[in-house]
């Protein structure tokens, strides 16, 4: 390969490196173009599977500020790099290694971090951002229903003190109305006896 040829292949490694979100290094020594193809299909609509050069990818991640593949670069190397949901890319790759144990998940970076094969596969464990939103969605949803009833019931419980209130002054009504005539009277009766 020459000079330029290696740039322009490190440069592109080192774009794909910076664009994507993750990025899972695998080894797939004994698989065939059709495995290969296979697992491209299965993890495509969240990442793109390329096969690179060691020494190229490792120039590259220098270059994107990853450490995550250090001492990996080894064997016949390929990269997932992952630009939509990181579990299920993660998913898919640990689907087709448990299927085809000659593909070996080395090592990976997720949003700056490096992760382990072990890493990845806790990743993979994990339900995907849909499930998990709307999981948050629906706790979301409990704690504003009672939030709503903790602020409603002191308004219902004076509304029901008000009502209460009210019928016990309607039930007593004519008797206090009474009681203040009477005083009135007595008031006046007792006025008129000093003059």
């Amino acid at each position: 390969m020459a000079n330029a040829e290696k740039d322009v292949a490190i440069a592109e490694i080192t774009d794909k490196l910076r664009e994507s979100g993750a990025a899972v290094l695998t080894e797939y020594r004994g698989l065939t173009v059709a495995q290969l193809s296979q697992l491209r299909s299965s993890i495509r609509e969240h990442a793109t599977y390329a096969v690179v050069k060691n020494t190229l990818t490792e120039r590259a991640a220098k270059e994107a500020g990853i450490t995550a593949f250090d001492g990996h670069l080894q064997g016949p190397s390929a990269i997932a790099f992952i630009t939509g949901d990181p579990v299920e890319a993660a998913k898919g790759l640990r689907d087709f290694a448990k299927a085809n144990p000659l593909l070996v998940i080395k090592a990976g970076v997720l949003d700056g971090k490096t992760l382990s094969a072990e890493e990845i596969t806790k990743l993979a464990d994990l339900e995907s951002r849909e499930v998990l939103l709307a999981k948050l969605a629906g706790a979301m949803k409990g704690s504003l229903t009672k939030a709503a009833y903790l602020f409603v019931a002191p308004l219902s419980q004076t509304a029901r003190v008000v009502d209460a209130l009210r019928q016990k002054v309607e039930a007593q009504g004519p008797a206090t109305e009474a009681a203040p005539a009477a005083e009135a009277t007595t008031d006046v009766a007792e006025g008129g006896d000093e003059s």
